[in-house]
Parts: C-alpha cells; structure tokens; sequence
C-alpha cells in the first residue's frame, strides 16, 4: 500500500521540486521510504513519485519507481495484485526473470509480454497504477475493478497530474482551485461526490475498471473502460439451485479470503460481529493453522456498542481477539480532523470510529482485512425491502391519486408542523414530494428533498443523480437486483470505500476488502435477486454460509451499523462546532449556500426535527473542508 503522484507536463514547467512536494503530502500513505523519477520528451515533462509502505518484498528490491530490466517501462503502484506469483510462474516459462519478491515487477513484466488491458485481466487484487513505457511514449493511469484504491486527476491549460488523493494535486502550482457546482450538489444530495467528479473543476476520479491513456506524442488523453459489474448483472441469470449457488460461493470466498492474507507483514481482520465481517474470519479462521488477529472498538454508550457481539463471536472462531472501548472524547478528537483526512467534502460520520479501529490495529498489524461490499452484493441493507415495497405500490396507484397523497400531506404539515419530528411521516411526505422528479433509487440515497436542496444550493444541478446507472440495466434484472447493481457502482465506491482507504491510510494501516475480489460479484450477480433478499431475509445466501460456521443465534440480531451520536454530540459536547461552522459569516465566504435555508435547518436539528441529523453534518463537514482546503 502506498501514495503515488505525478505528471505530464506540456508547458514543460513543473520541476522535481514540484513532484516532490506533491509526493510528501502523501507521506502518511507511505512512511518506510519514498522516490520520484523525471522524463523529458520532444513534447513534455513526465514524473513519477511514490511512497511506500513495505507489505511485498519489503527489501529494497521492491523499491518504486521501478523499472524495467531494459529501463524501458517504469512503474509507480498503490495497492497490491495478490495472485502475482502465479502470474510469475507463467512469465518464467516464457523465458523472463525475476530479481524481487514483489507484485510490483510482475506487473512490468505482465504489460511487456501481454499488454495492457490482457495484463490487468489476469490480477486479482486491488490497484492503482501509472505505468510509463518510455520507448512507444505512452502512460498508462489504471485503477482496479471495484475502485478499492482511489485515483485522481487534473487535466486543464497543458497539465495532466494524477495522485493518490487530491491533497496531493494541490500541491502543483498550476492546479487552480475552482469549484464545480455539479460537486456541491452531489454531496448535498448524497453525502460523497461520485465518480467521475470531484468538488473541483478540471478534476476528476478514474473510474473504477477505468484506465487513462496518455500519448505524449500527440498531447492526447483517452479513457478506456476494461471491466463494469454492469455486463455481468445483465447477463442471463443462472438456471442452479439453492445448494449449487451457495457451494460455488463458498468457493470464491475461500479462494477470495485466503489471497488477502498474502503478505510479508503481520496481517489482522476488523471485527463488528456481524454477518460479513463474521463469515471472513470464519472461513479465514478455519483454514488457518494459527489464531488470526481480529480486532474491534467499542463505545460506552450501549446503542452504539456491537463489542460484546464481537467477542462472542471471537470467542467461538477462536481469534486472536483485541477490544478497544473508546471514550466520547477519544472519537470526538477525530471529528476536527475529518477535512485533512478526507480531502474534498465527505459526510459519512462512520469515518470516526472507522479512523479509531484502524489507529487501534496499526498498533499490531500493517494490513487488516475489512468486509466492505457484502451489502451491496448481497442485498444487505433494509432500505432494499422498503424500496421494493414503494416501487410496486408506486406502480399500482394512479398519478392522480399520488397526486392527492402529496397534498394532502403537505397540507396537513402545514397544519401541525409537530408532524415533522415523527421520522415515518417525514420519509412518507418526503417520498410523495419527490417521486416524480427522481427515480425511486435516487430517493433513497439522497438526503435532502428535491426542494431543500433547491433551496439551500444557489447554483443547483438538477442533472446530477444516480439514474444513469440503472439505465443500461436490461431486463433480465428485477428492481432488487437493479438496485445493487446501482449502489455497487455509486455508494459502495464513493462513500463505504474511500471512508475505509482513508481512515486506514491516515495511519498507514493497508486495508484489504475480501469481499470485493472481483470473482466473487461476477458470479452472484448472475444469481437471481431470491438468493440474495428472500422472503425479508437480507442477505439469504451468505447468511447462510455463515451458519455452516457460526450458530445462528450469535448472528441474528438487528443491524446497527458503524455510527456516532450525531445529535448528542452536535449539541453537547461538540456544539461549539455546529454555531462556528453553521453561521452567516462562514457562507459568506464563499456564497454557494441559501444563508437563511442553511440557518433553518441547523434550528430544526437543535429542536429535534426529524431528518435534520445529516443535512446538519453536511454543512459542517462542508464548511470544515472549506476552511481547510480553501482559506
């Protein structure tokens, strides 16, 4: 796990100071060394930075930049591919040979002997790399399938920077800080900013299964798509049986589990105590000769505490179990550092306690293995039900009848705004006030209605939704399978992993995601949406995997979910935040947000009205990044 940076200059002005600057703003992400490595072309300058954090061949031969044996390729690499010594056996009887241990030269190897696209279909693993072959004058910018490791890009006036995390891009003199309004909707609406945007314009991610191109000879950028879950969901699904999905997925998870445990440093597993994080260190545990090390915090506030589950379930696998009970002001501690360590607005709080597990297991481990992409793989999450029971009620009511609904609503709100603290009637009168201008899976990932984002962002992009994501869907998926297909590409990689890569690499801890080997979602994808969500049960299909290892009863609890007392913070302890960040002269400066909508809603949270928790978040998570990044 490392930081990677760079460019191609064709104003030929930035200088190996420049780089190295921009490199050691990703010094947490890579502590045990770093390089960089300048080129010269008729048309431009190319570097390459890297810091590195030693998991493979953690002598010096892994060290990156790395070139070829005939210097004609140089690589720098974020992440690992954990299949490589198999890929290194086949390149041996093709006549190369090796002088490291590491991932790293067998990808070099891999493009030489196959090419680009016929290499990065042979990894299994999680990558993001730019790869300069200096004889045909090409670089490369590739990020892995699911967008495990982040990678971002500027492109404007001449310039082509890429980096592991914008606070390295930052760092160019010619990066301008202009703001995209597109951006400021999307994280109003959702909490992130999805890809391919960023909050900057001219700036942008690569998108998951995405590579760049970049020809020096011809100042020219191309984007090339080599994987999307999409054409795997809309394939035909599988004509098998229950038992035949459920063996074939405990296959994967086997072959999928034990690549992430490949390393040559202490690796250890987060442990909630519930079904995903469960079923890896079950099987990982099962299959393992010595006591894995799990690892998991807990709070003093029970409704917020999954320890004991955790235990219990550590207990029964037999791990190597560590517990760290937090304080209220050992997590409030984190909250003033949510802007450096997530770069550009991010509103999902769980990076709090997601930063004081990871800060927990750096302590004994270098790589802990997560077990992000269950839910949105196998239909974990409850809003799947409620969206399903929406949609065919939806379909079944004339317009002119929802039409009414909506009135009579809205009227009766009005009427007694109390309403409005009761969270069911708010969802219910949020859902009939938006229903006919989003899709139904918009509504449900969004957390500002229609008009209180109307209201609240002065230059509002009413184009910025998720609906093109269900678009090329074909018909051999139903509404549950749509959905996941949706959040796979969208919440999963924007929120739940750039929350994870963050917190993990704020302390240099590598996070391993199991669940998102590439084989695994490929597969399930083809499985008929009743395998997944059946009968109310989410999850149906690795649930029970889970209990071939684990007895049902240490498991079937409601889910919690990795959050924070938002508004017993906000208005306690952490309330000095809320009026500094939340006030007319903080918008002022820069007069993108409604003053008097800002100021409203934070006046509804502080009474209590329901819905008002994460709009309130957002706007100090916002107003937070503003002053960091901008002022």
């Amino acid at each position: 796990m490392c930081g990677i940076t760079g460019f191609c200059d064709f104003n030929r002005r930035l200088t190996k100071d420049n780089l190295v600057a921009a490199t050691e703003r990703l010094h947490h992400r890579g502590p045990d060394s770093g390089d960089v490595a300048l080129f010269e072309t008729d048309k431009a300058l190319v570097g390459l930075g890297h810091r590195r954090l030693s998991i493979m061949d953690v002598s010096a031969n892994g060290s990156q930049p790395m070139y070829s044996d005939d210097r004609n390729v140089v690589i720098v690499l974020n992440g690992e591919v954990y299949n490589f010594k198999e890929i290194r056996e086949e390149l041996i009887q093709r006549g190369y040979s090796f002088h490291s241990d590491s991932d790293t030269e067998v990808i070099i190897k891999s493009y030489q002997e196959w090419g680009i696209e016929k290499a990065v279909s042979k990894f299994i693993g999680m990558f993001a790399f730019a790869l300069y072959d200096i004889k045909k004058e090409l670089v490369f910018i590739m990020r892995d399938r699911p967008g495990v490791k982040p990678l971002y890009y500027y492109h404007h006036e001449g310039n082509f920077l890429f980096a592991s995390e914008l606070k390295s891009l930052l760092a160019y003199p010619c990066f301008k800080k202009e703001i995209s309004d597109k951006a400021v909707t999307l994280f109003f609406k959702y909490a992130y900013i999805r890809a391919p945007y960023t909050i900057f314009k001219n700036a942008w991610k690569v998108q998951p299964g995405h590579y760049l191109k970049v020809d020096l000879r011809r100042n020219e950028v191309t984007t090339h798509k080599y994987w999307d879950v999409i054409d795997f969901y809309n394939k035909p699904k599988l004509q098998i049986s229950e038992q035949e999905a459920m063996d074939e997925t405990e296959r994967l998870f086997k072959s999928a589990f034990s690549y992430r445990m490949v390393s040559d440093v202490p690796v250890g597993m987060f442990l909630s105590g519930g079904y995903d994080s469960s079923v890896v260190s079950a099987i990982l545990q099962a299959n393992s000769t010595q006591k894995i090390k799990t690892f998991t915090i807990g709070f003093h506030e029970k409704k917020w505490d999954e320890a004991p589950y955790a235990k219990q379930i550590a207990a029964h696998l037999g791990t190597d179990h560590h517990e760290l009970y937090c304080t209220t002001k050992e997590a409030q501690d984190i909250f003033p550092l949510m802007a450096d360590i997530y770069d550009e607005p991010f509103g999902d709080s769980s990076g709090i306690p997601t930063t004081l597990v990871s800060r927990f297991a750096r302590q004994q481990v270098t790589v802990s293995l997560s077990a992000d992409g269950g839910d949105e793989i196998f239909a974990g999450y409850t809003k799947y039900h409620h969206q399903e029971k929406v949609n065919n009620f939806i379909q079944k009511v004339p317009v002119a009848v929802l039409n009414t609904m909506r009135v009579v609503s809205n009227a009766s709100i009005k009427v007694a705004p109390a309403l409005r603290k009761i969270h069911k009637v708010h969802r219910i009168n949020e859902l009939l006030n938006t229903y006919k201008t989003t899709g139904l899976a918009d509504i449900y990932n969004r957390h500002l209605n229609y008009n209180d984002l109307n209201a609240l962002i002065i230059k509002y992009d009413d184009d910025s939704d998720l609906l093109d994501d269900i678009a090329p869907l074909n018909d051999n998926n139903d509404f549950i399978n749509k959905i996941l297909a949706q959040d796979y590409r969208s919440y999963m990689v924007d929120d739940v992993l750039t929350k994870v890569d963050r917190a993990t690499m704020s302390v240099a801890l590598e996070g391993r995601e199991p669940l998102l080997d590439h084989r695994i979602v490929e597969f399930v994808s083809q499985l008929p949406s009743g395998l997944k969500y059946h009968n109310g049960t989410t999850k149906y299909l690795l649930k029970n995997i889970a209990h071939k290892y684990i007895p049902k009863s240490l498991l079937d609890r409601p889910k919690v979910g990795f959050s924070i007392p938002m508004h017993e913070w906000l208005t306690t302890d952490l309330k000095d935040y809320l009026y500094h960040y939340i006030n007319e002269k903080q918008f002022a400066k820069h007069g993108l947000l409604n003053v008097e909508k800002a100021m409203s809603i934070r006046e509804e949270f502080v009474a209590g009205v329901a819905g008002r928790e994460t709009p309130t978040w957002l706007l100090i998570m916002f107003q937070m990044w503003w002053e960091r990044w901008m002022e």
